[in-house]
């Protein structure tokens, strides 16, 4: 009675499942679920029959067994094509083959005896079927479709995105607890040769958990996006299949091992483990073999050989953890040997010295010196065809060969692939030995290492360019304090020119004796002091801040310019400064202002204080408009002199703010310009 509930229950849910499908979803998945899922409601069936009705055994159970017949394609079919896109569009050969291999089993189910298939002698009481010949091999069969079947849910699920695996957790856990069951109760056959029937109940229960968790997923979860299997995954699905299958096999000659004497049995199977297992190893450790597998996989599992994603990720990951030039050339080398299965690399890149390529880095197996010519045939062979030299075509171009085969023979080149951005030939990859000496060689080989070189090359270049520009900068920067040197010689040479012309009346005087003096030992303090800066231009140059008179400061770096006729006034004004810095940003304002008038009688300098500190340097000249004020007036190199350097406002605005200060501006085109510098007063700044 029991049985009876459970089976008429998981199949009243297998066939509402079937017809919501049908009802609601025209897609091939569930097109193809619904197959699977009718499938498993006709050998439920069939099975509570046999229960019911055992005296018409051989009817219901041939009715199973046709049943059973389509749980191999139906299952396999839909691993394939579950949640991914376009699947039956995109079945190898390979596939198609396996999906035919399986409708073999329904003429075997038809028209084989009942006989051979199964005999039970008390079939009634003890609901056990024990399996002939036929039916063993038979359910070995269905057993090792539904594994594969499972192995390629397996392989799905991992594909998945994260956010996919939570929509179809339930739903794939349910159609794998399904398959599960379903490999349970059939690997009876081949532990006990018998399908003990009292297991239906189980059977039928997983039915139920199955399709409610798959109903659940539909209708809580929705659908997960469809999902493509790297050929990483396929390849490592391959390898398990490959352990699996020796484990399968141990188990089948464990089952033969009964009709052996007992005495030798253990010690044969041991050592047929231990030998097989040392050859799996070393076949699925051997580069060749695995070589030639991913090559099987492509021809037979995908339309494009490469999944170009992938490489292109660990390219450039093995490309960004480069420290230096060497390890980028190490890096690009070696991914070239492992993409393609070479025993060695070489890179050549131009020697813009010497006018050849030149061999700049090798790795593995790498070819020996050689300096290749610009007028070398190969090289004429890699700028006009801008295309991979392979020596191993059927008709290679025979100037490069006649010039270049005892290179390419001693080295067992087997590419060379070209590195070029637009025209010029940066340099090129050479290619050693193949590992799979019999692997033929694609357009997508040939199209992946053009785009491997290009992003090599690229990556080469923009390397060496943030070298030059880091040097630039670095040259950039010297110039720039030179500039700074030069102003300020400038400064100190226009205060030497003027004692010196004024030498020429003035020089027996007493009293300019005396200021000459003042003047030319001033002036050696401010020279001694920028060599002093130049011997340190790595370290930042620090203020020597002190509390000093303003004014004093200020009227230094008046009379530094030999101008008698400058208006000064001002009272004592006590900042915190460094007086070298504050003295050249004087001498720096006042030159400016007397250059800008045709009467130094139209400069005036005063010192003050209000909230700050101030020296204000005024003049009547020709003025500036707002716009140069505020677009060019503090900027470095910019100048409207006509041998000026453009530097001395940049400079002054950079030492005035180093104080903590400011530099006001008030001008007018035809209306002269006054400069204001504010500074902390004494206690304020730091």
């Amino acid at each position: 009675m029991g049985q009876m509930l459970l089976s008429s229950l998981s199949i009243f849910l297998l066939l509402v499942y079937c017809i919501h499908q049908l009802w609601t979803r025209r897609d091939q998945n569930s097109m193809v679920l619904v197959g699977v899922f009718l499938v498993c409601a006709s050998v439920e069936t069939f099975d509570l029959l046999a229960i019911l009705f055992p005296s018409a055994l051989p009817v219901w159970k041939r009715g199973a067994l046709i049943s059973e017949s389509l749980l191999p394609f139906a299952f396999y079919l839909f691993s394939l094509i579950f949640y991914r896109r376009e699947a039956l569009k995109t079945l190898s050969k390979f596939q198609v083959v396996i999906l035919v291999v399986a409708l073999a089993f329904v003429p075997v189910a038809v028209f084989l005896p009942f006989e051979s298939f199964f005999y039970s002698p008390d079939f009634m009481t003890e609901k056990v079927l024990f399996l002939g010949q036929a039916g063993y091999l038979y359910f070995i069969g269905i057993v090792s479709y539904l594994v594969f079947s499972l192995v390629q849910l397996e392989r799905t699920y991992r594909a998945l995105s994260k956010l996919d695996r939570w929509r179809v957790k339930f739903e794939l856990v349910g159609i794998g607890a399904l398959l599960a069951m379903l490999v349970v109760y059939y690997s009876q056959g081949l532990l006990y040769r018998s399908i003990n029937m009292n297991l239906l109940p189980v059977r039928s229960v997983a039915i139920l958990v199955g399709v409610g968790m798959m109903i659940f997923s539909r209708l809580q979860r929705g659908d997960a996006r469809s999902v493509s299997i790297s050929r990483e995954m396929a390849f490592r699905s391959v390898v398990v299949l490959m352990v699996g299958v020796y484990f399968l096999g141990l188990g089948l000659i464990g089952e033969g091992m009964r009709y052996w004497g007992d005495s030798s049995q253990r010690s044969f199977l041991i050592v047929l483990a231990f030998v097989g297992g040392i050859a799996l190893v070393v076949i699925l450790l051997s580069e060749t073999l695995r070589r030639k597998m991913k090559v099987f996989i492509h021809k037979n599992f995908y339309t494009q050989k490469y999944d170009y994603r992938s490489q292109w990720l660990a390219f450039t990951n093995k490309l960004s953890v480069a420290r230096n030039e060497e390890d980028l050339q190490e890096g690009i080398l070696s991914f070239f040997m492992e993409a393609f299965a070479a025993q060695g690399a070489t890179l050549f890149l131009f020697d813009t010295e010497g006018g050849v390529y030149r061999n700049f880095a090798g790795a593995g197996n790498s070819v020996a010196d050689r300096v290749f010519e610009k007028e070398n045939a190969l090289i004429h062979y890699l700028v006009e065809e801008k295309k991979v030299f392979y020596p191993c075509e059927k008709n290679p171009p025979g100037e490069v060969m006649t010039e270049n085969g005892a290179f390419l023979e001693r080295n067992g080149v087997s590419f060379i692939v070209p590195m070029q951005l637009e025209e010029p030939l940066e340099g090129f990859v050479v290619l050693g030995r193949q590992i799979n000496g019999g692997e033929t060689p694609t357009y997508e080989d040939f199209d992946l290492m053009k785009m491997l070189a290009r992003q090599a090359i690229s990556t080469l270049l923009s390397f060496k360019l943030s070298i030059q520009l880091a040097t630039a900068r670095e040259l950039a920067a010297i110039g720039k304090v030179s500039t700074f040197m030069l102003h300020d010689l400038k400064n100190l040479v226009s205060g030497l020119a003027l004692v010196s012309e004024n030498a020429r009346s003035y020089l027996d005087e007493p009293e300019f004796q005396k200021d000459m003096l003042e003047m030319l030992e001033s002036t050696v303090v401010k020279m001694n002091g920028m060599i002093l800066r130049l011997k340190n231009l790595e370290e930042k140059a620090a203020l020597s801040l002190e509390v000093c008179d303003l004014r004093e400061i200020v009227s230094e770096g008046v009379r530094a310019t030999r101008s008698g006729s400058i208006a000064f006034n001002g009272e004592p004004v006590f900042a915190r400064v460094d007086p070298i810095e504050i003295h050249k940003v004087v001498l720096n304002l006042t030159l400016n202002a007397l250059e800008a008038v045709t009467d130094p009688a139209a400069v005036s300098v005063e010192v003050g204080r209000g909230a700050l500190a101030f020296f204000r340097v005024s003049d009547k000249g020709c003025g500036m408009s707002e716009e140069f004020i505020r677009e060019r007036l503090f900027k470095p190199f910019e100048t409207t002199k006509k041998n000026g350097f453009g530097i001395g406002l940049y400079q002054c605005k950079n030492i005035v703010e180093a104080h903590g200060g400011r530099i006001e501006v008030e001008s007018g085109l035809g209306q002269g310009t006054a400069f204001t510098v504010l500074l902390p007063l004494a206690g304020e700044g730091g």
